[in-house]
């Protein structure tokens, strides 16, 4: 593990967007989406993600020009294709588009097709957060999460957030739809640690914290067993058919070749009923309901979504971002690999 200081980071990660081909200031935005997911502690889908990013680039997969287009609309609700650019700058200008739907109309909705792997998830619920709306969004991916009752892929382990704004540091839920995301069963795996609860079957189909095997079966565990099978579902279903794309069982299933992914952005304007000092002493309350809960071990208090996520942004910004060793060689490796002028 390595600190670099976010500038830095933010810096070389906009070098290697223009030369993988993005336009100058598509290039500096989603270098700034890259590095904050990196600063906020999520190692997983930053700049870990990148030498993936590039590899769909070169196969033609990915089109780094492509800009995120309008396609239909009625009333507060949009449909856009992404045309398959890159994933995180049309989600962003996705949330954007609902955000100012719901400026005007108190809700707004965009649902995105034909696009790519938006990376941290959290991060349009940040982007709505920390404008002043409360927001929800999903995607569906490719199938690798077997529905409750079967051994075989057929779901996908489609990520749902949900923001909250607030005045002391808003609330955002980020969640895959099993027990642990794929990138976060990949860190246990490299590391050779056991996760701390059961996080799916191995070979003879019982439940392990072993998360090589998990890995090597596919079966990762939905979260609330039936409850997170149906979610991963029923989100699959009605993101396809808001945005006219792909569903689950119409993706290849070559990780390396996952795109075209349906994703839906819904924003929402609280401030348009209460103001927001109103607002927050509601969040405050419940804030306050669950630090006050008896903790499982003493000085370490229950914490709300996000809660984590804003402490560790402040000590990236502070002492510079944490790097896993491996995510930093593959960027290097990434970045050697690139033509320079």
């Amino acid at each position: 593990m390595r600190r670099i200081p976010f500038d830095e980071l933010r810096g070389r990660v906009e070098r290697v967007m223009l030369e993988l081909g993005l336009a100058p200031e598509r290039a500096v935005l989603s270098a700034k989406l890259t590095t904050e997911t990196d600063r906020d502690g999520v190692r997983t889908h930053g700049i870990a993600r990148l030498p993936r990013f590039a590899q769909g680039l070169r196969d033609g997969l990915i089109d780094p020009k492509a800009e995120p287009e309008r396609t239909a609309a009625f009333g507060a609700m949009e449909r856009w294709t992404g045309h398959r650019g890159p994933g995180n700058l049309a989600a962003y200008a996705a949330m954007q588009r609902a955000i100012e739907l719901a400026r005007v109309n108190g809700l707004g909705c965009v649902a995105l097709g034909e696009t790519s792997h938006w990376m941290r998830a959290g991060t349009y619920g940040w982007q709505a957060a920390e404008a002043g709306f409360a927001a929800m969004c999903w995607s569906n991916t490719m199938p690798n999460l077997p529905p409750w009752g079967a051994s075989t892929p057929a779901l996908g382990n489609n990520p749902l957030v949900v923001a909250i704004p607030r005045e002391g540091g808003a609330v955002v839920l980020d969640m895959a739809m099993s027990q642990f995301s794929y990138g976060s069963l990949a860190k246990y795996s490299a590391k050779g640690e056991a996760l701390p609860v059961p996080g799916g079957y191995d070979e003879h189909g019982a439940l392990t914290t072993d998360a090589a095997a998990i890995e090597r079966t596919q079966r990762a565990l939905p979260i609330g067993f039936w409850k997170g099978s149906g979610l991963s579902f029923v989100l699959d279903v009605l993101g396809a058919m808001l945005t006219g794309g792909q569903a689950t069982h119409q993706f290849s299933s070559d990780p390396r070749k996952e795109v075209g992914q349906s994703q839906v952005f819904l924003a929402i304007a609280p401030q348009s009923l209460a103001t927001m000092q109103e607002l927050s002493a509601i969040a405050d309350g419940a804030i306050a309901a669950v630090h006050a809960a008896t903790p499982v071990e003493p000085g370490k208090p229950a914490r709300y979504p996000g809660e984590g996520t804003l402490a560790t942004r402040e000590e990236s910004l502070r002492l510079g971002v944490a790097v896993e060793d491996a995510a930093w060689e593959g960027f290097e490796a990434l970045e050697l690999s690139l033509p320079h002028p």
